[in-house]
């Protein structure tokens, strides 16, 4: 009894340790517009690379911070308009969020390749 109640705890608590862990920003992204977008540490900082597509080569983003959740800039490559902008990991999505002014915001949601 005292092993299942032990092997039971330590289940339970390898599961929170897992529901807790923070998803990984780096790595690549299929966009909206079905683009690759390659994210990777770039100095302190996590940088957004268009890796297919017309704009490929061409960095898009710059973004800090750490778990699931990141704030810096994200470029429009179509009108080359750069917005205030944040990210959101859960599991293989990334929700990426552009803002002018706070006021006027686009979502987009991208899917881990």
């Amino acid at each position: 009894m005292f092993r299942k109640t032990v092997w039971a705890a330590g289940l339970m608590m390898a599961l929170a340790s897992a529901a807790v862990a923070a998803e990984p920003i780096e790595g690549n992204w299929k966009t909206a517009s079905g683009e690759t977008a390659a994210i990777a540490k770039c100095g302190q900082a996590f940088c957004v690379t268009l890796k297919t597509g017309k704009f490929a080569g061409k960095q898009i983003g710059r973004m800090d911070g750490q778990g699931n959740d990141y704030k810096g800039e994200i470029t429009d490559p179509e009108n080359d308009k750069t917005y205030a902008g944040t990210g959101a990991v859960t599991g293989n999505s990334l929700k990426m969020k552009g803002c002018v002014l706070a006021v006027f915001c686009k979502a987009q949601t991208w899917t881990r390749l």
